[in-house]
């Protein structure tokens, strides 16, 4: 079994030094810009290069998260991001967007991609849809099991698994519900986290005992799993806490470390990392797939007392630098010859010299020769093998005063940035492809429906097209909607997906990465849906190349900023009416204080602090949480940008509702009642 990667979080130069003489194998930090934690400290350019410096001394890799959904006008501005991170050595880069990684695929065919957790990744066909896609390692989805996890490997693609620290309630990539409630995106690295906040089930009275957190988790952790998790092919294991002090970094990356290395931790190393920080506690519900309430937590006055008890202690695993770069020093002692000292660590050698070395005195023993270079302390060097070869004689002082430039010369040379060629290579072009849904006249009107019971004659009589969920009863279907989670799932899909096809469908609304493969494979045409987060042209352009037949742009987009799709090489349309999904998630809120699915009703939610319901809704082994109120746009069509198609997501309306809000969309029509016109006005931060 090869050595398993720590990697830990750094949000700062201090918890950079944390980690590293924490024992972190890599570490993962953000540049100033376009990555997801825009409120950690991050590095500008300058303290980047330091940082990447630093660690390549001390034998740690460096990977910079560049992990946010990037605007068309953004993409500039971000590749100067990677262009500068690349000259100053970083080891990979974390990518989201799907049009940015096509970009840094042309411009830096030699730089490493990470395909971000925020990408949705889940199944063994979304990580060979990423590999080939040139991603060479992949940070997979919280959400999954042991078994899911163990299927995902032996793909020709590295797998990176978070196994501490915080849980989102929804599937990375999936959450909208800062975005549209406060314009505050955790797609775009600004999340307001409102989650964290009291939320209850809906059918519960507000009294102070229902008082629960239904959308907050407790804190994960795997350390028990250590062993199983490398055996499964998993070569990176993954703290979060960008956001989080220097002292967790340090308590979780020295705990991980010392599994990799053999060792057991004690009973008060344990104490210790949930002192630091949890809420409630912690959790390894997804992996062991014991999923209920039993998962939820937050953070308690409790849990945050215990953490000032241990800080100060916990300082000590950083306060002073960390030997663990092995070198080899041979030193050569003629009669009336520069005193020699070479160093190497294998692949960098530096070789100095000093004054003259005489005769007339007795030399120096080896051993104590030996012991003087072995006098490293203060550096990250240990010298395991010393050769002495003549036998002159010379002062201490010069021999510690050779050691002290070597060495200081071999951690230059260490972090010298290798010289890297940034290439102007745009990617191939996406040629146009012919499509019916291509807008003439008229944009198409496309519909997803929730149930067969609201695909009524009048629907289909007024919409272009419609789509049924997988597995909805129908014996003409136009199209099917492949669940956004897919865990464990892909042969359940496949195979109702070829039920569908055998019934005369032809259409696949796809949310997801691993979605749209499994569509090409039995023939479906693939419509990208809003789960794709598609905000540039080249995202779309990546999809295109894949096989996405038509795409639906990000709802996190204003109208303005979708000028692009004019451009593009597949139709393209916007999600314009529905309860706009908030979370995508595998814990199902409602459980939160251990209810049934047996006692969940129709328009059954959670309800915040304001009294504010938010419906729930299954599909595919998940729940989705539902704005409370719909998006509505039909009463000023004439404000609409040009696109080719309109989606209307319905999910609570009665069939007669549906009638009503497709007519509304091919004629015009007023709401009916309280509504929302989305992020395609305000934008998000």
């Amino acid at each position: 079994m090869s050595r398993v990667e720590i990697l830990a979080p750094v949000g700062s130069p201090e918890a950079l030094l944390a980690a590293v003489r924490s024992g972190a194998d890599a570490v993962y930090l953000g540049a100033a810009a376009f990555n997801a934690r825009q409120n950690a400290q991050n590095f500008d350019d300058a303290a980047l290069a330091a940082a990447v410096a630093y660690c390549h001394t001390r034998d740690v890799r460096v990977h910079l998260t560049l992990n946010t959904l990037i605007r068309e006008e953004e993409m500039e501005a971000a590749l100067e991001v990677a262009r500068t991170a690349a000259q100053a050595g970083v080891d990979a880069l974390i990518v989201q967007d799907r049009g940015l990684a096509r970009r840094l695929r042309a411009m830096l065919p030699q730089m490493p991609l990470h395909a971000s957790t925020q990408l949705s990744c889940h199944t063994p066909q979304g990580v060979r849809a990423l590999r080939d896609a040139g991603f060479s390692r992949v940070v997979l989805a919280r959400e999954m099991s042991a078994e899911e996890i163990a299927a995902c490997g032996g793909l020709g693609c590295e797998l990176e698994v978070f196994v501490h620290g915080a849980l989102c309630m929804s599937v990375s990539g999936q959450c909208y519900l800062s975005a549209l409630l406060g314009g505050r995106s955790g797609n775009r690295g600004r999340c307001a986290q409102p989650c964290r906040l009291p939320f209850r089930a809906s059918d519960k009275k507000p009294t102070p005992a229902t008082d629960t957190y239904a959308l907050s988790l407790r804190d994960l952790s795997l350390a028990a799993h250590f062993e199983k998790l490398a055996a499964a092919g998993v070569c990176s294991l993954k703290i979060e806490g960008r956001m989080k002090r220097p002292e967790y970094v340090a308590a979780a990356t020295a705990y991980y470390a010392a599994l990799r290395d053999g060792v057991t931790p004690d009973e008060s190393a344990r104490e210790n990392l949930q002192s630091v920080f949890s809420r409630s506690g912690f959790t390894n519900g997804y992996y062991t797939a014991a999923r209920g309430a039993a998962m939820f937590g937050h953070r308690r006055h409790e849990d945050v007392t215990a953490a000032a008890g241990v800080l100060r202690d916990l300082q000590r695993l950083y306060d002073r630098e960390t030997a663990r770069v092995s070198v080899s020093a041979v030193l050569e002692a003629e009669a009336d010859a520069p005193l020699c000292l070479t160093v190497t660590d294998g692949t960098h050698t530096v070789t100095v010299q000093g004054d003259r070395a005489t005769g007339d005195r007795p030399p120096l023993p080896t051993e104590r020769i030996t012991a003087q270079l072995q006098k490293t302390g203060g550096t990250p060097f240990v010298m395991s093998n010393v050769a002495v070869q003549g036998g002159a004689s010379f002062a201490v002082s010069a021999l510690n005063a050779l050691r002290r430039e070597a060495l200081e010369q071999l951690a230059e040379l260490r972090a010298t940035p290798p010289k890297i060629t940034c290439s102007e290579n745009v990617p191939p072009a996406v040629l146009r492809q012919d499509s019916p849904l291509w807008a003439h006249e008229r944009p198409h009107l496309l519909v997803r429906l929730s149930s067969a019971a609201q695909l009524t004659d009048t629907v289909k009589r007024i919409v272009d097209g419609w789509f049924l969920p997988l597995g909805e009863p129908c014996e003409h279907p136009w199209g099917v909607e492949i669940p956004r989670g897919l865990f464990g799932t892909e042969d359940t899909v496949r195979r109702q997906l070829k039920e569908a096809v055998a019934k005369g469908a032809k259409y696949a609304l796809c949310n997801n990465v691993g979605a749209v493969p499994l569509a090409r494979e039995v023939g479906l045409h693939p419509v990208g849906g809003f789960g794709l987060n598609l905000t540039n042209r080249e995202a779309v352009a990546a999809y295109a190349a894949e096989g996405l037949g038509a795409a639906t742009l990000s709802m996190e987009l204003t109208f303005g900023q979708t000028a692009f799709a004019a451009e593009c090489p597949v139709p393209t349309g916007l999600f314009l009416y529905g309860r706009q999904p908030l979370m995508l998630t595998r814990n199902c809120p409602r459980q939160c204080d251990g209810a049934s699915c047996a006692s969940c009703q129709a328009g059954d939610g959670v309800t915040d602090r304001r009294g504010v319901t938010f419906p729930t809704a299954c599909a595919g082994g998940c729940t989705e949480l539902l704005n409370a109120v719909p998006l509505y746009w039909a009463d000023r069509l004439n404000e609409l940008p040009a696109v080719d198609f309109h989606l209307l997501h319905f999910t609570v309306e009665t069939p007669s509702e549906c009638e009503t809000v497709a007519n509304a969309y091919r004629c015009g029509g007023k709401p009916t009642g309280d509504i929302t016109r989305g992020l395609y006005r305000r934008g998000v931060e």
